[in-house]
Parts: structure tokens; sequence; C-alpha cells
């Protein structure tokens, strides 16, 4: 049962917070498109891990968008307990989420690899 009650609070956190940075966060540093890949919270509900996902091409602005983001954490968590109305409110941490760079990475190895072994094959 309480995993289920997790699964569905990750859930609505996940919604919440997304909206909430999207809708109500002023901050002049939140320039780049992001994603809130998932939220893991701990079963006693005082922590909650957010990954984030931030695309950009300029590596400042993707660090400023992030920083802009981890700096809201505290107004999120009193929104999100007027919002949600649940006894306890996990404290948010966020951190970057760069699975999709990393895989974006492993497709670029293996395309010079099929293409090296291609070139090989034409000798």
């Amino acid at each position: 049962m309480k995993e289920k009650r997790e699964k569905r609070l990750n859930s609505e956190f996940k919604k919440e917070i997304y909206e909430l940075l999207t809708t109500k966060v002023k901050d002049v540093r939140l320039t780049e498109m992001f994603s809130i890949t998932s939220v893991n919270v701990t079963p006693d509900l005082k922590q909650a891990k957010v990954y984030i996902s931030i695309l950009s091409f300029n590596e400042d602005r993707k660090n400023a968008t992030f920083e802009a983001i981890k700096a809201s954490a505290g107004f999120i968590r009193r929104e999100i307990s007027s919002r949600m109305h649940i006894r306890t409110v996990p404290e948010f941490t966020f951190l970057l989420d760069n699975r999709a760079e990393y895989g974006e990475r492993i497709d670029q190895i293996l395309s010079e690899i099929n293409k090296n072994g291609n070139n090989n094959e034409n000798r």
C-alpha cells in the first residue's frame, strides 16, 4: 500500500513542480527548456529527489537555469504545501539528469564504429 502511495505522490509532485516552475517562478535565469524526468520521495516523506533534464546548447545558460530551479526549492515546497494539503511535504533536492546526453553520446560512438566498419569492408 505504501509503495502505491509513493508512486502516486511522485507523479503528483512531478506535475505540481513542473507547473510551478513554468508558471509561478519568475527567475530571469530560467531561459532554457527543461523537463522533470522523475521524482523519488522517501517512504517517510521527508526528502524527495527531483531529476531535471535541461535542453541547451549553451553550458552557461544550462547551469544558470539549473541554479534557478535549485534556488526555487523553498518556494516550491511552500506552494505544494498549500495546494496538496498533505501533512508532510518533503524537502526537494534537485539533481541534473544527464541520461539523454549520455544516450546521445553512445549513439554518436556507435555511429562512428558503424561508419568505420563499413569503410573497412569496402577495402
